[in-house]
């Protein structure tokens, strides 16, 4: 069990890749708090889900990329359970499209939705792990922050956002034993990918080393190893898992 009597808390978890990491944390023991914004029914579902561990769940509909109502939230769960000892910021949209034809709104709600939220939830929890002297916080970026990608300049923005975020507050809070880093996914199947042409999966697995793509609990199986004490040593580094995709 090897986040037995701590607490996580998760922005966007009732479904695909939060839900995942909420599932792979309450196995190990952890309780766990997850936003979501707009499915409820999953939300629902998740929590039953999670609940079936035996651990404590919190589900709560809030929008990460309001600065207030990620404060309140914050503050929700540290009464709730007492601390937070895990923060992962998994919260994010896409609204794809070329540069020159991207509206400012499409810019505006990818940043807010994937980089502010982000934001919102490390300014809210540093100060409750700092006085803790220890946690983990963990963003979930994308390879495509990394190397960028035609028609997602929004979303590439936002995920290299994460990156430059992790690494700095990493160096304001690793003296008082806080951890942050970033699990980067490559081409991850979930319910966003299942409607796309199967000629079009057949081509991003043969661009893919291991020849397949990757699962949403192989992103989890790298969030609860960076969550746990067996990653006490690393911090401010960002982790692909994309299958070898991007090397």
């Amino acid at each position: 069990m090897l986040l037995e009597n701590k607490t996580a808390l998760i922005t966007g978890a009732a479904k695909g890749i939060g839900k995942a990491i909420a599932l792979k944390f309450a196995s190990e023991g952890a309780d766990i708090a997850f936003t979501y914004l707009t499915s409820k029914d999953a939300a629902m579902e998740t929590k039953r889900e999670l609940e079936a561990f035996g651990v404590k769940v919190l589900a709560i509909a809030s929008d990460a990329s309001d600065f207030d109502s990620a404060a309140k939230v914050v503050e929700q769960v540290a009464a709730e359970f007492s601390h937070i000892d895990i923060l992962v910021n998994n919260a994010g949209i896409t609204k794809d499209g070329l540069m020159m034809r991207m509206s400012e709104e499409q810019w505006d709600a990818v940043i807010d939705a994937n980089l502010k939220s982000a934001f919102n939830y490390v300014h809210a929890v540093t100060p409750l792990m700092l006085r803790a002297r220890c946690g983990s916080i963990i963003n979930i970026s994308s390879v495509v922050g990394m190397h960028g990608n035609a028609g997602q300049s929004n979303y590439s923005a936002s995920k290299a956002g994460l990156i430059g975020l992790a690494k700095s507050v990493a160096r304001e809070v690793g003296s008082r034993g806080v951890r942050v880093n970033v699990v980067a996914p490559g081409f991850i199947l979930t319910d966003m990918t299942a409607g796309m042409p199967e000629e079009t999966l057949k081509a991003w697995e043969a661009s893919i080393p291991l020849r397949r793509g990757g699962t949403p609990e192989d992103v989890a199986k790298v969030c609860l190893f960076l969550a746990s004490d067996m990653a006490s040593y690393i911090t401010g580094q960002v982790i692909p898992v994309d299958g070898g995709m991007a090397m």
